[in-house]
């Protein structure tokens, strides 16, 4: 068998080769060209995003600190712009009212109650100044109505001091019962009464300091006394008076003798008996303690307290009193000008 040529040799040499040379070129082509585009490129965004990302956080987290920003109520301090309604104070504007225009006011008032009550007079039944005393006495803590129905059969019974001072005195509480704390009461007459008798020859004294040592004798029952049994002028300030001269702004106090002296620098001492009776007469018929008929009051337009009470003039008509709303006033025996009907004895329907 012949042996090939070195023609032939070389030949299939080089065939044998190209093929490994294309073998070999082709996977290294690929190892070197793919690994090193995923491993250049996939970091190399993955670092950029984290360096884009990073600042986003920070951006983030230094806006979060809005808590400082809402500090709204210490900036909007709402109590201090509440506090605008003490810019408006029209009263602390307003100037006091004068000593004279007090006093023109005052008379002016106790003029028109002078035309309305011209029948004005104490509303307690009595003969003389003894029995005015007595009368007076009792009508603490009570009505003069109860008073007056009270009174005839005690009087009846002890017509004089030095009768009462000798009395029984479970007899006397039993008489004076119906006027209430009659025991009180009882002792304060018979202790008076024995007084009269022991000091003042049976007779009661007609000075204000005679008076106000007797048992049971104050500035107001003195004042009742000495007015209306003895002509001398007085001020009665009792829980009426009281009550209407404040509301009249007339006085603020409270303390019966400041008041007292309050009212008594506005008036002529000629009209303190009279002006005790008709400030007494308005306070019990129309200008009541609760509920005040100031729909039906003749002096509405001149006092500082209107609306007070009821000011529908049909609802307050329902509230007058005594000879003001149809009824019967408070004495068994009123004066001959009284308009009202006397009141009823005890005991009658």
């Amino acid at each position: 068998m012949s042996q090939p040529s070195e023609k032939n040799q070389a030949t299939a040499g080089a065939a044998k080769r190209t093929p490994a040379k294309k073998a070999a070129g082709t996977p290294a082509k690929k190892a070197t060209t793919t690994p090193a585009k995923k491993v250049t490129a996939t970091p190399a965004k993955k670092a950029t995003a984290a360096k884009k990302a990073a600042p986003a956080k920070k951006v983030t987290a230094a806006k979060k600190p809005t808590p400082a920003k809402t500090k709204a109520p210490a900036k909007t301090k709402a109590p201090a712009k509440t506090e605008t309604p003490a810019k408006t104070k029209p009263p602390a504007k307003a100037k006091p009212e004068s000593h004279a225009s007090l006093v023109r006011r005052a008379r002016r008032i106790n003029r028109e109650l002078a035309d309305v009550y011209s029948y004005a007079h104490p509303e307690l039944d009595f003969e003389n100044p003894f029995e005015l005393l007595v009368a007076t006495v009792l009508s603490a803590q009570t009505t003069d109505l109860r008073v007056n129905q009270t009174t005839p059969r005690l009087f009846a019974a002890y017509p004089t001091p030095e009768d009462l001072a000798a009395a029984n005195p479970e007899e006397v509480e039993e008489l004076i019962r119906p006027t209430g704390f009659f025991r009180a009461k009882t002792k304060s007459i018979m202790g008076l009464a024995a007084a009269l008798r022991d000091n003042h020859g049976g007779e009661v004294p007609g000075r204000l300091e005679d008076l106000v040592k007797l048992p049971g004798v104050g500035r107001k029952t003195a004042f009742v006394v000495l007015g209306n049994a003895f002509g001398v002028p007085g001020i009665t300030v009792d829980t009426h008076f009281g009550r209407l001269v404040r509301r009249w702004k007339w006085t603020e106090e409270t303390d019966p003798v400041k008041v007292e002296a309050a009212i008594a620098d506005l008036f002529p001492k000629s009209e303190w008996t009279m002006l005790s009776h008709r400030v007494i007469f308005h306070g019990r018929r129309i200008c009541h303690s609760r509920k005040p008929a100031c729909g039906a009051c003749p002096i509405a337009d001149l006092c500082p307290s209107y609306g007070e009470g009821e000011t529908d003039p049909e609802k307050a008509k329902k509230l007058l009193k005594y000879e003001m709303g149809g009824l019967p006033g408070q004495r068994l025996k009123p004066p001959p000008d009284y308009p009202g009907k006397a009141a009823p004895p005890l005991g009658a329907a």
